[in-house]
């Protein structure tokens, strides 16, 4: 079994995707060749904002958007301690500080309770994380974020897709960011991300970052990036696009079933009211995980935690002054959550396999408590 089938999906759609690559080898513009545009197109009108900028990675959009703002040396950017490190490191790459806040232990996401405590005068950008498919409670950070006039980036890496309310994720803050990683509910064939944005001349900050900073050919107006899109990546995900309003509904159907299936026996994905999501990852909490992953494995059922330590325990952050405690919630979690296999074509039939597999490997682990 796998733990994310990628195959099954591409065999929907394998001659679309050998002739778009084809298509891309013919014309040989291989950097932003026309199927950028196009998919920037295509994106923005499925999410409902004005701008989209297409880039080489999930990181680099978020490395983007903070570029964008001018976040830099002694500025301070409010995020979560439990995510992807790339949501810290681009943060470090600016030269700037993390701020944590710790997580609403229903759903991972940033306890925007706790948001207004952690703002000081060198607040300059909060970027809540929607995880494991849902986004976070933008309405509320929203609204912290408008009192003290400071922008927004949603880190939308995992929850392109979902929606809070009748909006989309990536378009319910100042920047939204996502990421095209093959495993992503909008994956492609490698790297590759996208910035999302109402706002024109954060927009054309964007495209300048993307492109070294360039406001005209070899005209420099700031330091940024190479954060290009590869064209092929751009003409497989506009060829994947025409599957995903479908994939969205099958994704429910699978978490609909699972929550059926394991509901009596694991803490379930809670989704916040007004929201859905996308699942990119469907995560339970288990007791003794190590022995838990084990007894999985041994039913033939891939596992996957995500995350195995939170953000202010990582090495590579232990300049940020934070201890163990500090942040309990995503403490907790990153000692309990596994992810089940979850993809769009998963079937009835496995999913029953999963969950006696669950149940089995449970009460296992609760035999030798």
């Amino acid at each position: 079994m796998q733990f994310i089938d990628l195959k099954k999906q591409y065999h929907l759609i394998e001659s679309d995707i050998l002739s778009s690559i084809k298509q891309v080898l013919d014309h040989g513009q291989y950097i932003m060749g026309p199927e950028i545009k196009a998919l920037e197109n295509t994106l923005a009108e499925f999410i409902g904002v004005k701008h989209v900028i297409a880039n080489a990675s999930g990181t680099d959009a978020l490395l983007m958007a903070l570029l964008a703002l001018d976040i830099g040396p002694g500025d301070e950017v409010i995020t979560s301690p439990f995510s992807f490190f790339a949501t810290a490191e681009v943060i470090a790459l600016c030269q700037a500080k993390s701020v944590f806040v710790d997580i609403d232990p229903l759903t991972y996401t940033m306890d925007a309770n706790q948001l207004d405590a952690a703002i000081t005068p060198k607040t300059k950008a909060i970027m809540p994380v929607s995880l494991y498919g849902q986004p976070a409670d933008m309405e509320k950070i929203n609204k912290i974020a408008k009192k003290y006039g400071l922008p927004v980036i949603e880190d939308a890496a995992q929850s392109f897709g979902a929606k809070q309310g009748e909006r989309y994720s990536c378009s319910l803050s100042t920047i939204g960011c996502t990421s095209f990683f093959p495993s992503k509910p909008l994956g492609g064939y490698g790297d590759s991300g996208a910035c999302f944005t109402d706002e024109d001349v954060l927009a054309e900050r964007l495209r300048e970052v993307r492109l070294h900073g360039q406001n005209a050919r070899y005209r420099h107006c700031r330091i940024g990036i190479n954060g290009r899109m590869d064209t092929m990546q751009a003409a497989i995900l506009l060829q994947k696009m025409k599957l995903f309003p479908e994939e969205i509904e099958l994704r429910q159907q699978v978490a609909g079933r699972y929550a059926d299936l394991l509901s009596d026996c694991v803490k379930t994905p809670v989704i916040l009211p007004g929201n859905t999501s996308i699942y990119a990852q469907y995560t339970i909490e288990v007791p003794n995980r190590d022995q838990f992953q084990q007894s999985m494995e041994e039913y033939g059922i891939p596992t996957a935690v995500h995350y195995p330590v939170a953000m202010h325990q990582q090495v590579a952050l232990s300049g940020l002054g934070y201890s163990e405690g500090d942040f309990p919630h995503a403490e907790a979690a990153s000692q309990r959550v596994i992810s089940l296999p979850m993809h769009p074509y998963l079937s009835l039939e496995e999913q029953k396999q999963i969950a006696h597999a669950v149940k089995q490997s449970l009460n296992s682990v609760l035999e030798t408590a």
